[in-house]
């Protein structure tokens, strides 16, 4: 039986290969690691399509520079390590209860368009970029939050069983992606280079068999 036989309602290739998800890249940066209490302070996400031969590409990018919440922790060592300066003039920095919704917005679109029924989320440790997104969603009150919930992809894992590397940047380069130590720490950047690996793995995986995948698979059992 086909993916498509499989599941009827799902007209695109998109939809039938993530069973109806839509995988979008998320990266964002930080005033610490405590979701509940430290601020997002840049969050970038980044669309996938697919073409007519099912092979995935990176799409479009949506940045966004945020203001720290009210009561939001900052830790120094968080703004050294990304290089943020909070004060910069030129940083257009908005309001979360602004931001999210236009990120959210830009989900929704992209999950209609490709034919899907929701948006799951692929980052690089992704469980990290996940609470700190479902926590800014509720602190914003956004009801339509178009990520599933828990689910994710980590592409440090994908990396780790494709490439024998967890790291972003060893990972990107094992692979054959430039990666740039100086503009890493850039919520879009990262996102990109993550999608870009993401891509990769998934195109890599396609291209060796296992999607679609076989109506009868063979074991070695079978043939003797």
């Amino acid at each position: 039986m086909t993916p498509a036989e499989e599941t009827p309602e799902l007209k695109t290739l998109m939809g039938q290969r993530f069973r109806g998800f839509l995988p979008v890249v998320v990266d964002v940066e930080t005033g610490g690691f405590n979701a509940d209490r430290d601020a997002l302070l840049e969050v970038a996400a980044v669309t996938l399509r697919m073409d007519d031969d099912g092979v995935l590409h990176r799409h479009e990018t949506f940045e966004y520079h945020l203001d720290p919440f009210d009561g939001a922790n900052v830790d120094k060592a968080a703004l050294d390590f990304t290089g943020i300066d909070l004060e910069d003039p030129e940083r257009d920095a908005w309001p979360e209860e602004m931001a999210m919704p236009e990120v959210f917005g830009a989900v929704r679109r992209a999950v209609k368009a490709n034919g899907c029924t929701r948006a799951v989320m692929v980052a690089h440790n992704a469980h990290f970029d996940l609470d700190f997104m479902n926590a800014a969603a509720s602190r914003c009150g956004v009801k339509r939050n178009p990520f599933h919930p828990f689910s994710c992809f980590d592409t440090a894992t994908l990396a780790g069983l494709a490439y024998g590397q967890t790291v972003l940047a060893k990972a990107c380069r094992v692979a054959g992606l430039e990666f740039s130590n100086s503009a890493a720490h850039s919520a879009a950047y990262d996102a990109e280079k993550t999608a870009d690996l993401f891509c990769m793995i998934v195109n890599k995986w396609k291209s060796l068999g296992g999607w679609p995948l076989a109506e009868e698979p063979v074991f070695e059992d079978d043939e003797k």
